[in-house]
């Protein structure tokens, strides 16, 4: 079989405050970096990413590849107009360029929104099919945080998504979905989609498949798929709530060798989700309330707590900089304390000007768009010096290697803070100890991620809290100044649902009494402001 791969990946939150441009794609932050041709498989030869996992299946199934390229960039707010048409039509010059195919294999997140493109995904497998004709079968491995159009589902053979979040098995799910596509290209049976939209919206840490209810909500899509009904893929798209399209939200999607079957399993599952409502909850702590809380803990603990700062994670449009938390731990004179990433280039930079052992005064952190953020001015030692180059080699990166630019460990009392010039999730051990510090030997860790830091933290975790504290990307959806959901969506389980008077409040040139019946109508919903 010849078979064309491409991938453009980006999970797109529009109320974040930094756009994706090429040059974030370029670099990767996380991803491996802009990859062309045979490029794309010597960079994700052993790293947990969906094109890694479809090459796998090729060269079992000894598919002829073609490969053309592979782009990722790290969450941030809407794709530029420039970097989506230059990464897409060079995938589609690629395929015009590729001669007969018999399969077109996508590497695609599911939740990219452009300056001018709604729906990423949809118009990149719409531009796709225009190539390659009605015949030749396109499937997609995609994140199981996508916001999915039907247009899209309908577009392409096959979406296949992933069921962990964690994202430990992005690779897994890119063989699931070359799987799939090489059957349909040896069958010849072009499977029947369901799609079903469900109704509300779950707050992103809260979403792990690590704990109830999701963890049952994923593990019976594999039961769905195995009980001999001739389902071929059935995925649960939670959606990333941070995107103000009318695509936002939870979706079943199903294939399979029937309508029938396609449509009960579709139902199965939007069901179970519907039943699940009740059961989303967690419990989040203020800056000062969880540092207490894990200094607490931690003096019971001979493991570390850790600390989710979910508000700026970069996994989600956070700008990582952000210096709330990092004020409560200094003013609770935390030790054996330790924070990352915290993005500063500037501050890098004097770090490595100063060097290793001396002490100086610092501006760190702080970003001009977060409302209640600032630069955190300290005197603090150079602690350890690094080029930023590391290889993340715990469950979620899955060996990739991130190059943060010049970086340092700052020592502020018992408190060290990593400081680095580039952009990329703390989700792995290995972003600790490229400065100087073992995570194990800490009582208190604080990570600028939602749920990702789980896959290599939780092992050497007494506890896991999750603070709230200035940031791009709030807790709960509801906090949100939505004006394009689809009416009647709960913006949180058992929450306030979307409608007209909500949209028209958030709205620039809304007047006052609107936003004063928003709130009311808020607080008789939801009992407190939105």
């Amino acid at each position: 079989m010849r078979v064309a791969l491409a991938g453009f990946l980006h999970e797109t939150n529009t109320f974040a405050p930094v756009p994706g441009g090429m040059e974030a794609f370029e670099v990767g932050g996380g991803y491996i970096p802009l990859s062309r041709g045979a490029e794309i498989e010597l960079r994700a030869e052993g790293v947990n990413l969906g094109i890694a996992g479809a090459l796998g299946v090729a060269r079992q199934r000894g598919w002829q590849t073609v490969p053309i390229l592979w782009a990722g960039a790290i969450p941030s707010a809407k794709v530029t107009e420039d970097a989506f048409e230059t990464i897409a039509e060079e995938i589609i010059a690629g395929l015009r360029a590729a001669g007969p195919l018999d399969g077109v294999f996508l590497d695609l997140h599911g939740a990219m929104v452009a300056d001018h493109v709604d729906d990423g995904e949809a118009e990149i497998a719409r531009r796709v099919r225009d190539v390659v004709g009605p015949n030749v079968p396109i499937v997609a491995a995609l994140d199981l945080h996508g916001n999915i159009s039907e247009t899209f589902a309908r577009t392409v053979d096959g979406l296949v998504g992933f069921r962990t979040y964690p994202h430990v098995d992005m690779a897994e799910t890119g063989a699931r979905a070359a799987t799939l596509l090489h059957e349909i290209m040896t069958d010849g049976r072009r499977p029947a989609c369901a799609f079903r939209r469900m109704d509300y919206l779950v707050p992103i840490p809260f979403q792990t498949t690590d704990t109830a209810p999701a963890d049952a909500l994923y593990a019976d899509l594999a039961a769905v798929e195995a009980d001999g009904a001739g389902v071929r893929a059935a995925s649960l798209f939670m959606g990333f709530p941070a995107a103000d399209i009318p695509d936002c939200g939870p979706v079943a999607v199903v294939y399979a060798d029937t309508q029938a079957a396609a449509d009960g399993a579709a139902d199965a599952i939007a069901s179970a989700y519907a039943t699940a409502e009740e059961q989303f909850a967690g419990q989040s702590y203020e800056a000062d309330d969880a540092i207490a809380e894990a200094t607490a803990r931690a003096a019971q603990a001979k493991r570390p707590v850790v600390i989710a700062d979910t508000q700026d994670n970069p996994g989600a449009g956070g700008v990582s900089a952000t210096t709330g938390l990092l004020r409560a731990l200094v003013a609770a004179g935390a030790e054996r304390a330790a924070i990352g990433l915290i993005v500063d280039p500037e501050t890098a930079r004097a770090a490595h000007e100063a060097g290793t052992g001396a002490s100086a005064h610092f501006r760190i952190g702080g970003h001009p768009s977060v409302a209640g953020d600032a630069p955190f001015e300290t005197e603090a030692e150079v602690e350890c010096l690094s080029d930023g180059k590391l290889r993340a080699t715990g469950p979620y990166y899955g060996g990739t290697a991130l190059d943060l630019g010049p970086s340092a460990c700052l020592r502020i009392g018992g408190v060290r803070v990593v400081v680095t010039s580039r952009i990329a999730q703390m989700a792995d051990r290995e972003m600790f100890r490229f400065v100087g510090i073992v995570p194990e030997g800490q009582a208190i860790l604080l990570v600028k991620s939602s749920t990702h830091f789980r896959a290599d933290f939780a092992p050497i975790a007494a506890d896991i809290l999750v603070a709230v504290s200035p940031g791009p990307m709030p807790l709960d959806p509801g906090d949100l100044p939505f004006t394009r959901l689809r009416s009647g969506l709960r913006l949180s389980p058992n929450g306030p649902a979307f409608g007209e008077l909500r949209a028209s409040s958030a709205r620039p040139d809304t007047g006052d009494a609107a936003g004063v019946q928003y709130r009311q109508e808020d607080v008789i919903q939801q009992g407190r402001h939105p």
